[in-house]
């Protein structure tokens, strides 16, 4: 008892609120690079481990050209190119090669691991706010977290504005039913390399702030990405249809997608205040995506059950009962 006293005394209220802003700046970052995953996992339907070797190479991409002397605005577009790179790589494994979509988002991602150590290098390139101009920067915070809104705030009405054209419709009609979409005349190939394509450019993005966040480019930045990703979409999913329920359409998803990445860092943030092991902090990640994707399956299971089926029918047949 004494020791459950002691450890819940040491924990100090201030260290936490004192780290939210930082955890709120990543989470935005990496809410980016989740609405890159929500591009392949719930429109497309495609499991894109390309990922994880592409968020690297945004990183590594922005730092190269950075240390060159590029200013900091075009070496986040071309790190963006470069993800983009990536993604059609994948896609053409998958559609001209027949190659599975795990496979061939592998495929690439272990190819990007030795092209990322070839662009910069070596396995860590600094890129310090002190001897760059950055557009963002742990320095300071709250600009920090303004400029990551602004960037987020651009890509949400672009996504919404694209995925409403015919061509985005068409890309999420062949992740609905690839089978209907190729009937009605839609290059399903076309639209996966697409898809995938635009999904990586995202997450390329998105490491090429987080470079400049954290202040250095890493070859290993981007392990586990993909599952930030799909924990970020699970959470901004559930938490949105928990609040808008069938309200919720397409924009609120994609802001939601944001939400989610910020829910996550949060609740690392949390993890770490209580002193937990910090060596497990891919176990905590893996629990927390566990929980969330198994919510939605819950909830329908318990919507369709035959009991909560059977007491609607035998309350609707007392309410007729009644007025009659």
């Amino acid at each position: 008892m004494d020791a459950i006293i002691s450890y819940f005394s040491s924990l100090n209220p201030v260290a936490f609120f004192t780290a939210l802003p930082g955890n709120i700046a990543q989470g935005i970052i990496w809410g980016l690079m989740a609405l890159g995953v929500f591009i392949t996992f719930k429109l497309l339907n495609f499991a894109d481990l390309t990922v994880d070797g592409s968020f690297a190479t945004g990183g590594a991409v922005t730092a190269v050209l950075l240390v060159a002397g590029c200013p900091v605005w075009l070496a986040v577009i071309v790190a963006l190119i470069a993800g983009v790179l990536a993604g059609l790589i994948t896609g053409l494994l998958h559609t001209l090669l027949g190659i599975p979509d795990i496979l061939s988002g592998i495929l690439t991602q272990i190819a990007l691991y030795s092209i990322n150590l070839n662009i910069m290098g070596c396995a860590n390139l600094p890129v310090s706010y002190r001897n760059y101009s950055l557009l963002l920067s742990s320095s300071n915070i709250t600009m920090a977290i303004i400029v990551a809104l602004g960037i987020a705030a651009v890509v949400v009405a672009a996504m919404y504005w694209y995925f409403g054209t015919e061509q985005g419709a068409s890309i999420r009609a062949t992740g609905c039913n690839p089978a209907m979409s190729k009937a009605q005349g839609i290059n399903i190939s076309f639209t996966k390399v697409i898809a995938l394509a635009l999904s990586n450019g995202l997450v390329a993005m998105s490491g090429a702030l987080l470079a400049q966040y954290q202040g250095f480019a890493d070859i290993n930045m981007g392990r586990g990405a993909i599952v930030i990703g799909l924990a970020a979409v699970i959470i901004g999913q559930v938490l949105g249809e928990a609040i808008f329920r069938k309200k919720m359409n397409f924009i609120i998803r994609l802001i939601f997608v944001i939400v989610g990445g910020i829910l996550y860092y949060i609740s690392m943030g949390i993890v770490l205040w209580l002193k937990m092991p910090s060596d497990d902090m891919k176990l905590f990640t893996a629990v927390i995506v566990a929980i969330f994707l198994a919510v939605p399956y819950l909830q329908n299971k318990r919507r369709t059950s035959f009991k909560k089926v059977a007491k609607q029918n035998a309350k609707s047949v007392s309410q007729e009962g009644g007025n009659s």
